[in-house]
């Protein structure tokens, strides 16, 4: 099992930034697939962003952001494999939710739900005023 604890949220004025970060530990080698989902009130949990760990270096998944964040946020990691970060810009007060890492033992090659992740993070709270 792979343990998952993010940090970084808070509340930023609309049109600033926040890099949230998503440290794995555990049995990290069981997974393949890491990414950013998060969850409004009242809404469901979605998609954000992703990124394959080729067990050396990162790779792009497929997809890898979704539209409505797509050229604001970018997702990354470190080079050990432990972490990854989602460097938010240009925040939205649409985009104020709880946000989760997930881990997934398979590469992201086609749009991923929630329940394609066997790891989860307890999430971390961004705020958007307007």
């Amino acid at each position: 099992q792979v343990q998952l604890v993010e940090s970084g949220g808070g509340l930023v004025q609309a049109g600033g930034s926040l890099r949230l970060s998503c440290a794995a530990s555990g049995r990290t080698f069981r997974f393949y697939g890491m990414a950013w989902f998060r969850q409004a009130p009242g809404k469901d949990r979605e998609f954000v962003a992703a990124i394959n760990w080729r067990f050396i270096y990162w790779s792009n998944a497929s997809p890898d952001y979704a539209d409505s964040v797509r050229g604001r946020f970018t997702i990354s990691g470190d080079n050990a494999g432990n972490t990854v970060y989602l460097q938010m810009n240009n925040l939205k007060p649409e985009d104020a939710a709880v946000y989760y890492c997930a881990a997934a033992p398979r590469y992201i090659d086609s749009i991923p739900k929630p329940s394609d992740f066997a790891s989860w993070g307890q999430g971390t709270q961004v705020a958007v005023s307007s």
